[in-house]
């Protein structure tokens, strides 16, 4: 259903007999799912020339490629700076646990400043 729904939003539709085809000219332990070592294989067959030329997956490797030559370097910039966004917004999840790493270490630098100055203040009690 996940590869579906991608390819219709990629803009190349596929039926459930192809979706179930193209899952099985790649599924390497078949399970009848894709992990993502085998989504990988769909690129790497696609480069190595191994896809026939009408399947579903020869056409969802062409829909990550992009033509610089028919398209022009304004075409490949915005293809680029989608896929950049595209990442940005997958990674939402790195920056949330990034920024809550940042403010641990931020909360504990300032225990650690707020324990120093308090000894200072004992040894000057002490003395």
């Amino acid at each position: 259903m996940e590869l579906k729904l991608m390819m219709e939003k990629l803009g190349a539709p596929q039926t459930h007999l192809g979706l179930k085809s193209m899952i099985k000219e790649v599924d390497e332990d078949f399970d009848g799912k894709l992990s993502f070592r085998e989504f990988l294989l769909i690129f790497h067959k696609a480069a190595a020339g191994e896809l026939q030329e009408d399947s579903g997956l020869m056409a969802l490797a062409k829909l990550s490629e992009i033509n610089v030559a028919l398209e022009g370097v304004k075409g490949a910039k915005d293809f680029f700076e989608a896929k950049v966004q595209a990442l940005k917004s997958a990674s939402k999840f790195e920056a949330e646990l990034k920024a809550e790493q940042d403010e641990r270490k931020q909360a504990e630098e300032k225990r650690r400043l707020r324990q120093a100055a308090f000894r200072e203040l004992k040894a000057a009690f002490s003395t």
